[in-house]
């Protein structure tokens, strides 16, 4: 298939290389412009191109950039054909994000970037850890194989967001319609923990939309006293996926 990705950071650039790998012929743009795209996210055969291109004659369109910035792309994606299946990776950080348009605590995403690109989207590849997604893929059948939830709307934009992750190493599970995928966002069960296909399908059923939101904002406090105590930039892959499990299962 013809896949155009916008973002290049760390799920963006992984997503360019396993697909790539698989045989799909990919297309990658970044804010800063072609020639600003690193070596190694080309690696596997895919194409640094300008944005306007990387939504030009696709079948599956990947936006990996913050939610924030999404708005900033409904001209690119209104000219998409209604066949195209466009795939968000993006999560809601109050942090960072601020209470955009007076979305309520991030449990409406989704649809709230549905109204904002104006078109049907598929939620995907938000609920894992960039470092897991780059180095725990393993081959179909594996019994420790790490799941990740897809949520849309149409039975088929599932089937093929399912199909796509499979084929980056990682267990794909139906997680249902938009209006349920506040199931895998930020302080819900399933967010970068690093579950099984069991264990994923029973963490989607107990997420608790009342919690979720004060899960995450404690999740996000500890990650910023544990960095705030040590100087360290980043807390480490592992204490992430050992504070969600502790935090939100």
């Amino acid at each position: 298939m013809k896949i155009g990705i916008l973002g290049t950071g760390h799920i963006g650039k992984t997503l360019a290389t396993r697909l790539s790998a698989a045989g799909h012929e990919v297309k990658v743009a970044n804010s800063r412009g072609p020639e600003t795209i690193e070596p190694d996210v080309l690696a596997c055969g895919g194409r640094a191109v300008y944005a306007a291109d990387a939504m030009a004659d696709v079948d599956i369109a990947i936006l990996s950039i913050p939610l924030s910035r999404l708005p900033e792309v409904a001209p690119l994606t209104a000219q998409l054909p209604a066949e195209t299946v466009v795939i968000d990776t993006s999560n809601y950080y109050p942090q960072r994000d601020g209470r955009i348009d007076a979305m309520d605590a991030g449990l409406t995403e989704s649809l709230w970037v549905v109204e904002r690109l104006g078109r049907p989207i598929v939620k995907a590849w938000n609920a894992i850890g960039s470092d897991s997604f780059a180095n725990k893929a393993k081959p179909a059948g594996s019994p420790d194989r790490i799941a990740i939830p897809v949520a849309a709307e149409a039975e088929r934009d599932r089937a093929v967001a399912v199909a796509l992750v499979e084929e980056t190493g990682f267990d794909g599970v139906d997680a249902g319609g938009l209006d349920e995928s506040w199931r895998q966002q930020p302080g819900t069960p399933c967010y970068c923990t690093d579950l099984s296909r069991d264990e994923l399908t029973a963490a989607l059923a107990a997420a608790d939309a009342a919690r979720s939101p004060k899960r995450r904002d404690l999740g996000f406090a500890a990650v910023r006293e544990r960095m705030s105590g040590s100087g360290a930039r980043d807390p480490g892959a592992e204490y992430l996926v050992r504070l969600n499990r502790a935090l939100f299962m």
